[in-house]
């Protein structure tokens, strides 16, 4: 392990923020037209007014958060997309001035998750900009096939191709923002359903070895004036009702506003957990959900017909107001 992971304690004293904006800055999948029903989220076209300038989908992931409280008013980078540019030129086509950004977290080091972050570090353009990750993201990552062969990921990008910024390595909780918003850290694997994936492979000691839990795995906690706590994951390769419940752990808020993010519930060995997961979110009742990315088609028309009234579809260019 090296030096300068940093660790913290496994409770964040987070401060309640007045108001937060959320903009998908990328995801799988774009929707100019359809109307969302909720108040507090707007398509690109409401809110933007972008004219007829193209905005890219991908399997990629990144959102821009702003948090405001008083007078102060904080923003983060959320991972960075799959390919090179396509998280910062739709930022860019949104009139998104990403030098606002002063910090980064990376949710976890697959490359559906930080293939834009060379590309976002140039545009937010600050020395030293830091960038938060679970020390475990840089191991060398795959999957493999039925037979055994292993389809080897993207590397993690290493310090050299960051400067000017540098990576905060962490493994537990960890606030940013004046701690109005916490990073969860590790997420414990507590639910009987959520197994990982079993196919996940790390390359350690020149050999392919079982990785199926992804222990990089983080989120983001907001903690917002009499509404209660909201969520985003990148993957939720802990799980989407384990990271949600440790949210709730390391704050000790019990109430679930919003959850936003990927659920990875697609693929065939993760659709079997679709109803046990739609239940378990029922249970915890937020006001508003935004099932994206990894989630997968059958996973959220389940999650709309279980809550269609918090039910969000998201699309990149989404904006969120709570």
């Amino acid at each position: 392990m090296t030096e300068n992971v940093i660790r913290h304690r496994q409770y964040i004293n987070l401060k309640e923020t007045r108001s937060v904006e959320i903009i998908s800055l990328m995801d799988d999948s774009i929707d100019y037209l359809s109307t969302i029903q909720r108040n507090e989220a707007r398509t690109v076209r409401e809110w933007a007014k972008i004219g007829f300038q193209q905005l890219k989908a991908e399997h990629g992931y990144s959102m821009l958060v702003r948090v405001s409280e008083e007078n102060e008013v904080h923003t983060i980078l959320f991972d960075t997309g799959s390919s090179p540019e396509g998280a910062v030129t739709n930022a860019k086509r949104m009139r998104i001035n990403l030098s606002e950004v002063e910090c980064i977290v990376l949710s976890h080091g697959h490359y559906d998750h930080f293939g834009g972050l060379p590309a976002a570090i140039k545009a937010i353009n600050k020395d030293k900009l830091p960038v938060i990750v679970h020390e475990d993201a840089f191991k060398k990552r795959g999957v493999a096939n039925s037979e055994g062969k292993v389809r080897k990921y993207p590397d993690f990008p290493g310090e050299k191709k960051i400067k000017p910024a540098k990576y905060v390595k962490i493994r537990n909780a960890y606030p940013i923002a004046e701690s109005l918003i916490g990073v969860t850290g590790e997420i414990p694997r507590k639910t009987s359903f959520e197994k990982g994936y079993p196919q996940h492979r790390a390359l350690i000691n020149n050999e392919w070895l079982p990785d199926p839990w992804i222990l990089d795995d983080c989120a983001l906690v907001l903690n917002i004036k009499r509404k209660g706590l909201v969520i985003l994951s990148g993957c939720a390769h802990a799980g989407i009702i384990n990271t949600v419940l440790y949210a709730r752990e390391l704050t000790g808020v019990n109430t679930i506003y919003a959850v936003l993010g990927g659920f990875h519930l697609a693929g065939k060995e993760f659709e079997p957990r679709i109803g046990q997961t739609v239940e378990a979110i029922k249970k915890l009742n937020p006001k508003i959900i935004v099932p994206s990315h990894c989630t997968g088609w059958r996973a959220k028309c389940a999650i709309a017909e279980a809550m269609p009234g918090a039910f969000v579809w998201n699309s990149v260019g989404n904006l969120y107001r709570f």
